[in-house]
């Protein structure tokens, strides 16, 4: 196997995951099996219990792993599927070694960060590399920033293992920032210079260097990186800010062959040029659509730009197939709550209602589906927004006043939704949820086996505690809604539906987990028609 690491130096937020992932895909398509995983320094275990406003979004793997969302670039740019071994976190480190200490297993040894930390961390790689025989090329980020005290050890780590594999199966990229100063007029190389003078320092020598910038990258400036932070000047690659999409970012870096740089410096260099049609393809029915949706995106964190990133991007990848630009509007359903869903909301072609946790804003989501619902919009509920659609429908429909869940109002007198029996007297908060894929059983006849082509039984991936309380099936089905789809485990509610709407689901999964740019999930796909026929239909 070869090893791609990847670094970041000056700021945060410079798009190393983006880089990686765009990597991967040029990679694959040069004919190359790729996998990916993500360092991150921080203590956490993992980033389940961490609030959207540190982290951004969640991102769950197919074995209820809870992963940094740069995962969801990696699985939706590449064919990877991932797993708990491709996300690795001081915290997860941490905990190992002290556990191993604790057994002995270090026959009395005094524990040091070199070699038991660093041994543990490199374990991590020879891990995945000995689960996946059959990979070609592991593609490797570290979080934070080069110089951070939390990321020393993780680089320390990989210094080590270039050492013990060899170099010539190794390539270091280190992802920086060349600012463009207004006042002076001039793009400057200094912070880039310093970083990667910082790297060299920890005995790190990058071999190409990625440089994020608003302009093009002159040969002037190219050169001068060459020069000062010894490497060969075609291996400074620009990597421009995209105009439209970030699906755009494997074509950008195409631009300067990084594809080619990375295959000749693992020896790979036989490896046919990437076929790129497909992606180019997508990528302008992107730019270049025929028609427009608009959809309200109505929870808690639409201020965030990251925290419903997978749902903005299976937005994006259903609007290319129907070659329809989604124009979202991200509706704070607290505003909702104080002046009601037709001002706030106002005139779209859907409504979608994204997972959350805590009860603020609760109540205007359940106005956003009422008005989905009594205004034939097409509605599409996620996770939170499957349950939220529920209790608006047991009390509007079924005439069940004040139906709630009990995450809300533990006194309710009509617990519609209710925690899961397994998840009583858990104390933890992290990892305890029901998480990850599951099978399910489509009930035939549907509106959701329709749309999943009339599959019977379906994989999708979870991430809850509460569930459509039993003791009231029967009682909304009798009012109208339709449970179109059932665990094949525990018969718990996977899918609701109204049929005598447009479109009206709700999906207890996330379905966003599972959407990428060429095959997009199916609800996501039916979801964006239905809102396309709604626009056409009025006018």
């Amino acid at each position: 196997m070869k090893y791609i690491f990847v670094t970041g130096g000056v700021v945060s937020s410079l798009g190393k995951g983006l880089a990686a992932a765009s990597i991967g895909t040029l990679l694959e398509h040069r004919g190359l099996k790729v996998l990916m995983q993500k360092f991150d320094p921080y203590l956490n275990v993992d980033p389940g219990s961490m609030s959207p406003y540190q982290h951004g979004e969640v991102y769950v793997l197919d074995d209820g792993a809870e992963t940094d969302l740069d995962l969801g670039h990696y699985e939706r740019f590449t064919s990877a599927v991932l797993s708990r071994i491709n996300n690795l976190t001081s915290g997860q480190v941490f905990d190992a070694v002290i556990k191993k200490e604790r057994r002995g297993e270090y026959l009395g040894k005094t524990v040091q960060f070199i070699p038991h930390v660093t041994d543990e961390i490199k374990g991590r790689i020879h891990q995945v590399t000995e689960s996946h025989p059959d990979v070609d090329v592991l593609i490797t980020e570290i979080g934070g920033t080069v110089g951070d005290m939390e990321g020393l050890l993780f680089l320390e780590a990989l210094r080590q293992f270039a050492l013990e594999v060899g170099k010539e199966h190794v390539c270091f990229i280190h992802v920086t920032l060349l600012p463009y100063i207004k006042a002076a007029g001039e793009v400057k190389t200094k912070p880039t210079q310093q970083s990667v003078a910082k790297l060299r320092e920890i005995g790190i020598q990058p071999d190409i260097i990625i440089c994020r910038t608003e302009a093009d990258l002159d040969e002037d400036n190219r050169k001068k990186i060459a020069m000062f932070c010894n490497v060969d000047r075609k291996h400074v690659v620009a990597f421009r800010d995209v105009a439209h999409t970030i699906y755009e970012c494997p074509l950008d870096l195409r631009r300067d062959k990084i594809d080619r740089l990375v295959v000749d410096k693992l020896g790979l260099g036989h490896t046919p040029t990437p076929a790129l049609e497909d992606w180019e393809h997508f990528v302008q029915r992107v730019i270049h659509p025929k028609h427009k949706v608009t959809i309200a995106v109505a929870g808690k964190y639409t201020e965030l730009q990251d925290a419903y990133k997978s749902i903005y991007e299976s937005l994006i990848h259903a609007g290319a197939h129907h070659d329809t630009k989604v124009q979202i509007v991200r509706v704070d359903t607290e505003a909702v709550e104080d002046d009601g869903a037709r001002a706030v909301i106002g005139e779209v072609d859907g409504i979608l209602v994204p997972g959350g946790f805590g009860d603020r804003g609760t109540e205007g989501k359940i106005l956003a589906a009422k008005y989905a619902r009594e205004n034939k919009i097409p509605y599409f509920g996620i996770c939170l927004g499957m349950q939220i659609a529920t209790i608006e429908f047991a009390r509007n429909v079924c005439g069940l006043k004040d139906a709630n869940s009990t995450e809300f109002d533990k006194s309710t007198p009509h617990p519609v939704i209710c925690l899961q029996e397994e998840q009583k007297g858990i104390q933890d908060m992290g990892a305890t949820m029901r998480l990850g894929s599951c099978e399910s059983i489509v009930l035939a006849g549907t509106k959701t086996a329709e749309l999943y082509d009339h599959k019977d039984h379906i994989k999708e991936r979870h991430r809850h505690r509460y569930e459509l309380n039993p003791d009231y099936h029967e009682r909304l089905q009798q009012a109208g809604m339709v449970i179109s789809a059932v665990s094949a485990k525990e018969g718990l509610v996977e899918i609701i539906e109204l049929p005598d709407h447009p479109f009206f689901i709700g999906s207890q999964f996330h379905p966003e987990f599972q959407s990428k740019p060429n095959f997009p999930h199916p609800l996501f796909a039916g979801f964006v028609m239905a809102a396309l026929d709604h626009a056409h239909h009025n006018g």
